[in-house]
């Protein structure tokens, strides 16, 4: 009978952080009211739920029993909140969206501010970062991936392919010399990846444009990459709806290198977790993202 149903939104919080800070942060809440909340949860049940030390929190059998029971409640307040709640409301609340550090400061960023627009009662969090997102685990609401999800209750959408190839900045060019074939590419330094970092195998280029390139500038930034190429450090494979913007006539210009020759193609999924694909809110974020990705198709993939 003392049992709190609301304790379980802390219990999930922590599961899926594996720290309080984080879990507070999650929540909105101070630190001290989860591990009170957390305290009382164990208290009402009898179990301990988490070992406790500095690395963090980890989760025990018991607790891996109740995540099974408390997710399947988060998933059907989820649907009765999709289903029923915020009927007579406009569009609110908010909507976590994770993608790729390039399409989601070039692409989305310059974007969102028209959809906010749209729905004042929207509040978005775009994390562009250069990683994987777990939706299971709540980490965004939607999330822009490179691969179609091949577990998990997941829905996945295409968004877009789009072209790849490399460049290099006019000055670079005009300081080490032309390139006007594969075998040309040897002599000269390479921008890429650093390799232990690379977080989805799609991203991995340089040994589908020659097996024998070693990079001499590594960053785990696909931004960082872009402007280091634009400042003559070497060539880069780079997206054409990035790089292209850049294209022009002075120095720190891009121009494309072999584009005839060396053009890869991958795809942006647009991914949602089954629990929370139908809420309104979510929706519209998800039909925005996918319109505007197919509205600007040109862009990526621009005719040679």
């Amino acid at each position: 009978m003392d049992f709190d149903w609301s304790d379980l939104r802390f219990f999930l919080a922590v599961a899926r952080t594996g720290r309080l800070t984080l879990a507070a942060s999650r929540l909105g809440v101070e630190h001290s009211t989860v591990s009170r909340r957390l305290a009382a949860l164990e208290a009402t049940l009898g179990a301990t739920l988490f070992d406790r030390s500095p690395q963090g929190y980890a989760i025990t059998a018991a607790g891996e029993r109740l995540l099974r029971a408390a997710e399947g409640m988060e998933s059907l307040a989820l649907t009765a909140q999709g289903e029923i709640g915020g009927a007579d409301l406009g569009v609110t609340g908010m909507v976590r969206i994770g993608a790729p550090d390039g399409f989601g400061t070039f692409f989305l960023a310059p974007r969102i501010g028209a959809l906010s627009r749209l729905h004042p009662g929207l509040d978005i969090e775009l994390l562009a970062m250069p990683r994987v997102f777990s939706l299971s685990k709540r980490e965004a609401d939607l999330a822009i991936s490179l691969s179609r999800p091949k577990e998990g209750r997941l829905h996945a959408r295409k968004l877009t392919d789009y072209q790849l190839t490399l460049y290099a900045s006019r000055a670079y060019l005009e300081r080490e010399g032309a390139i006007a074939t594969r075998a040309d590419l040897n002599r000269h330094s390479f921008i890429s990846y650093v390799d232990d970092l690379i977080y989805a195998p799609e991203l991995d280029y340089l040994p589908v444009v020659a097996k024998e390139l070693r990079p001499r500038l590594k960053s785990s930034n696909l931004i960082a990459q872009l402007m280091a190429t634009r400042a003559g450090a070497g060539v880069c494979v780079l997206p054409a709806f990035m790089a292209d913007g850049f294209c022009g006539t002075g120095g720190t210009d891009l121009v494309p290198v072999l584009p005839g020759e060396v053009m890869l193609t991958r795809t942006f999924w647009l991914i949602l977790h089954a629990d929370i694909r139908d809420l309104a809110r979510v929706r519209v974020v998800a039909d925005f993202v996918v319109s505007e990705a197919r509205k600007a198709s040109a862009l990526f993939l621009p005719r040679r």
